[in-house]
């Protein structure tokens, strides 16, 4: 996957182009649509009422699982509409297509109430426009930063192509985290960036893919984590990175996404009434159950700049706690990854646990739904070795019988389409949960920083577990054995691509 990164900077560097921001600025809205003014003017915040009916003790984590994409941007929408203090958010892609910029949007108009609003992005910005998140950060309660800033936002050609041909190690030094905090009470952390396609909303490929609500008690170090990428050199404010002034008058940019975000066909009618009854709904999810209270939750996250050795490799925090995790599991390991992509030394882990007597079943993408061809030849490398060392491999389909109910939104084409796994979970013995943005990839483990969260409780693994087994289901996925490669199941171009690929060692992807 190193290999990606650095074609995806190349990419850019020779021609990738932002234009979001003069589309946005020259589309014609009609002019009866209607400002939002209850988005605008918000009445009193229901946040602070909402967490003590939780009833959520001193020290002590509440855990809701957001598995519906849909869901887990209501979450968020709500978690801005009724924060009073502060958000701070953190992502490793903030797309500037239409889910991108309503979420702009909705924190800009947080930021015109007097809410802070600190927006940390990676440099990648594989999808998005460093001048929008500059209209962000113009407004005085609004900043954005920029991490690792050396292939894109504020770079020529000449010295993105100098850092790609020179600077190989920072250039694939990536920020992998995703997290978003409301008021330092209440976080959003796990596999979702900020796009579409990650909240079942594109049109002919989703994501499924995975998060966890955390209330009070662990909150707390993912704060710390957040405060830290943010004052790291590494994180640059982008106006700094840019340079100069931006293009449009700012009150005309802003009037143009509060413009855009009302326009009921860019954000529907149907959500934005779910995002009024999320008190409801999350007090009907306490009553069932679902919103629990583990007696031990863990956010580990690994530190900026992580592993600027020569070697680019080492590991970080997550790594070592995921390590520790298999090491210690003495009857079950269940996985799910979009990317699998293992060396001898993590199929030695797998192998010493199956050798131990521990059940190992992994659900990764197949060739015909996973959206990263490169990661899937690494993945074909070393897949043989997993099955010798007794590991259960399932990969998912690209259209999954569960796809009726996980994609709840509001357009019946879109349970047509396409769906490639991107969660990152896992549950040991049927007693540990683990969500987060790690993939099962050296890129995870030794370039990009990532975080996990870490749930002790039983019911939360069942819960997980349950929904895990559905999705290893042949309604949802294949299971590969020794003797069935469901690989057949893909296009003839894709299994040239991935033959092709079969040159590049593992080492590097």
């Amino acid at each position: 996957m190193i290999r990606s990164v650095f074609f995806a900077a190349l990419f850019c560097a020779v021609g990738c182009g932002h234009r979001t921001l003069p589309k946005l600025m020259n589309h014609r809205l009609s002019p009866d649509l209607p400002y939002c003014e209850e988005l605008a003017q918000p009445g009193p915040s229901q946040m602070a009422e909402l967490i003590t009916e939780m009833g959520v003790a001193e020290e002590q984590t509440g855990v809701l699982l957001l598995e519906r994409g849909a869901s887990a941007l209501i979450a968020r929408a709500w978690l801005v509409q009724n924060a009073v203090e502060r958000i701070d958010a953190q992502y490793f892609i903030f797309a500037a297509d239409t889910a991108g910029m309503v979420a702009i949007d909705a924190l800009l108009l947080a930021a015109e109430r007097g809410v802070q609003v600190r927006l940390l992005v990676d440099d990648t910005l594989a999808h998005g426009d460093p001048h929008l998140l500059h209209a962000l950060s113009v407004h005085p309660n609004a900043e954005v930063r920029i991490y690792n800033p050396v292939i894109n936002v504020g770079k020529t050609t000449g010295q993105k192509l100098r850092n790609v041909f020179g600077n190989f190690q920072q250039v694939n030094q990536r920020m992998h985290n995703k997290l978003f905090i409301a008021d330092g009470r209440v976080a959003i952390t796990g596999g979702r960036n900020m796009g579409s396609e990650y909240f079942d909303l594109a049109r002919s490929s989703n994501f499924r893919d995975r998060d966890v609500l955390l209330v009070e008690g662990e909150v707390g170090d993912a704060q710390a984590s957040f405060d830290e990428f943010w004052r790291h050199p590494l994180a640059q404010p982008v106006e700094d990175l840019i340079g100069k002034p931006l293009r449009y008058p700012p009150e005309e940019v802003w009037g143009k996404l509060h413009s855009f975000a009302c326009n009921p066909a860019k954000f529907l009618p149907m959500l934005r009434a779910r995002v009024a009854a999320v008190p409801d709904s999350l007090r009907g999810r306490v009553e069932q159950g679902l919103m629990h209270k583990p007696e031990r939750v863990e956010y580990v996250s690994d530190r900026p700049g992580k592993n600027d050795s020569e070697t680019m490799t080492g590991g970080g925090a997550s790594t070592d706690a995921l390590i520790a995790l298999v090491q210690n599991a003495t009857e079950s390991i269940v996985i799910q990854t979009p990317y699998l992509v293992t060396t001898e030394l993590g199929q030695g882990v797998f192998r010493a646990a199956e050798e131990r007597g521990v059940d190992v079943r992994i659900l990764t993408n197949s060739l015909a739904a996973t959206d990263n061809l490169m990661a899937f030849s690494g993945y074909v490398r070393g897949r043989q070795a997993l099955l010798d060392a007794g590991v259960d491999l399932y990969e998912s389909k690209p259209r999954m019988a569960a796809q009726t109910e996980l994609m709840n939104g509001p357009l019946a084409e879109r349970y047509r389409s396409r769906m490639a796994l991107h969660a990152k979970s896992m549950v040991v013995d049927g007693k540990i949960s683990v969500v987060g943005s790690f993939n099962l990839d050296p890129r995870s483990a030794h370039l990009n920083t990532e975080s996990v969260t870490i749930i002790h409780s039983a019911d939360v693994a069942q819960h997980l577990l349950t929904r895990m087994e559905t999705e290893m289901s042949e309604e949802n996925a294949w299971h590969r054995t020794q003797s069935f490669n469901p690989d057949n199941k893909a296009r003839l171009l894709r299994r040239f691509r991935v033959f092709l690929s079969g040159i590049v060692p593992v080492s590097v992807l």
